[in-house]
């Protein structure tokens, strides 16, 4: 599978099997969030791996009770030391970079996991403060997000996402050019198969817009010929009053 295909397959499943994943694809998924990019390569986060069910469990009522979150045999939370951005970028590597690293972390280990045939959600609802008890968390560390990873036990449909058109500009706020895809090459490159079958969409669709033509066009003659008929009649019916008005009078 290749990264784009994980990327549309990717979804975020709350429903697992009771099956153990294999510790070798959870180190997979873990590496590929190690790898990821960060600001001036700091590499400020550090993750941990929860598949206590005790912990689990505890961890799923620090998330708002949103008590799927348990049956997903492994779960990873992602933490970050911001104070250690903060070092090189000021506050805003301490409020904005970390948090940039941390989701560039998070994506690698969904796309990863997804390419590996597990599900996984990225939460993000959850009370801190009962995340550092549970997993004894310094207070200087801060935690960004639980993932959720196992063996999906549901089937969730493509969500509905914008069109490319919709959220790109070129050259600066609200800059637009007709034909977003086109330019950018994403039809041929990315969606062959989309491509084809709105060809054939859009061949039917000319098809029976010409067979729709070719009646719409039957019925207005038709129409005209029936009309003229109308008129021919009342005009050889106007002719043939006006001769018998010759000699008979009116």
């Amino acid at each position: 599978m290749d990264v784009y295909e994980a990327i549309k397959q990717r979804r975020s499943i709350r429903k697992y099997l009771d099956k153990p994943v294999e510790w070798e694809k959870v180190s997979s998924v873990i590496d590929a969030g190690r790898l990821a990019p960060s600001s001036g390569n700091i590499q400020n986060w550090k993750f941990i791996v929860v598949n206590d069910t005790d912990k689990r469990k505890e961890l799923a009522e620090a998330a708002l009770k949103q008590v799927w979150i348990e049956t997903a045999p492994v779960l990873i939370v992602v933490c970050a030391e911001p104070v250690t951005a903060g070092r090189f970028y000021n506050n805003r590597g301490e409020e904005l970079y970390t948090k940039q690293n941390c989701a560039a972390a998070i994506e690698n280990m969904l796309l990863e996991a997804t390419e590996l045939g597990l599900g996984t959600c990225w939460v993000g609802a959850f009370e801190e403060k009962m995340v550092k008890k549970t997993l004894g968390v310094e207070s200087k560390v801060e935690v960004h997000a639980i993932i959720t990873l196992g063996y999906a036990a549901e089937e969730v449909p493509e969500p509905a996402n914008f069109p490319l058109e919709h959220v790109t500009y070129f050259n600066g706020w609200m800059g637009k050019i007709k034909d977003v895809p086109g330019y950018m090459g994403w039809q041929s490159m990315k969606n062959p198969a989309r491509i084809e079958k709105a060809k054939e969409v859009s061949k039917t669709a000319g098809e029976k817009a010409a067979q729709a033509g070719k009646e719409i066009g039957k019925k207005a003659r038709d129409i005209y010929e029936n009309i003229a008929s109308r008129i021919k009649a009342k005009k050889e019916k106007q002719k043939i009053m006006k001769e018998y008005e010759k000699i008979y009078g009116k």
